[in-house]
């Protein structure tokens, strides 16, 4: 690939991976930044569309020497490898502790269409969720749990905030996630996917416990995620079949976004992998 070009925290490079900070300059772009060599990692192995998600690389020389087999991948997937000196990471970086290792990847959402073509089991639907660090934690969660999907709905924080992409800790690049989907629409396409809604709240009617000894939670299902600080609205709650709530058994007053989506999609994912449902240890 040639000689390796000589990179300064004025180069138009960097200058140009530094914009992607800002939501509009991503958008417009359709690049984002993953930092770290989890995420880099990830990124070098995904395609998107037939091409490598991975456009660019910048490394420290001590990271590209740690981190070998990472540069190595990304150099033979066509990327444009960056050796950088420690300044140069810190402009990058939107980390106060940059780990020396940065890659510019194309945008990697797929439509909510070929979601729903694929006939989904377990999707998370995140309306209403304005926290980066919360979006990539649930993210995470869902591609643990073995979601098939996520969706973030239009009033949703951007996906590919550098938040987002730290807190899923490479799950971003592992499932689908349509972005931008109206609410109403998400609900309605997974309905007519045939996957039924839950919706999770603090104050809903039926309780996950309930649910889970009912031997209801077997089919396709998605959970509707709400704002960290309010929940979901009266009208997004109206459009589920179901409005869920976690118990609390101790004196907690509540569960975070994050854990309550944990305990949600897990539950699921454990009520679709027994023959016949869900059904509670302690029932007789």
């Amino acid at each position: 690939m040639g000689t390796p070009e000589l990179i300064s925290p004025r180069s138009p490079r960097v200058t140009a991976a530094k914009r992607l900070a800002k939501r509009s300059f991503r958008g417009k772009e359709r690049r984002f930044i993953a930092e770290g060599p989890q995420a880099v990692r990830e990124a070098v192995e995904h395609r998107s569309d037939g091409e490598p998600t991975l456009i660019e690389l910048f490394a420290t020389a001590e990271a590209a020497e740690r981190y070998d087999d990472i540069v190595s991948a990304a150099r033979a997937a066509g990327a444009r490898v960056h050796p950088a000196p420690d300044e140069v990471l810190a402009e990058v970086s939107q980390t106060v502790t940059p780990q020396g290792i940065v890659g510019v990847c194309r945008f990697l959402d797929s439509p909510f269409e070929d979601i729903l073509a694929a006939k989904p089991r377990l999707v998370a639907v995140l309306a209403h969720v304005r926290d980066p660090g919360n979006a990539g934690t649930v993210l995470r969660c869902a591609d643990a749990a073995g979601a098939d999907a996520v969706v973030l709905t239009d009033a949703s924080v951007d996906l590919y905030n550098p938040k987002s992409v730290r807190a899923s800790v490479g799950s971003l690049f592992h499932l689908p996630v349509a972005v931008g989907v109206p609410v109403e629409q998400a609900v309605s396409g997974l309905k007519g996917a045939g996957v039924r809604i839950l919706a999770a709240d603090g104050a809903g009617d039926d309780d996950l416990d309930d649910e889970l000894d009912a031997g209801t939670m077997g089919g396709p299902s998605a959970w509707v995620f709400g704002n960290e600080a309010w929940g979901l609205p009266e009208e997004t709650r109206a459009l589920a079949d179901a409005v869920v709530r976690v118990p609390i058994h101790g004196k907690a007053e509540s569960l975070n976004l994050a854990t309550a989506a944990a305990v949600c999609l897990y539950a699921s994912a454990r009520a679709q992998r027994a023959s016949g449902g869900c059904r509670s240890v302690t029932s007789s």
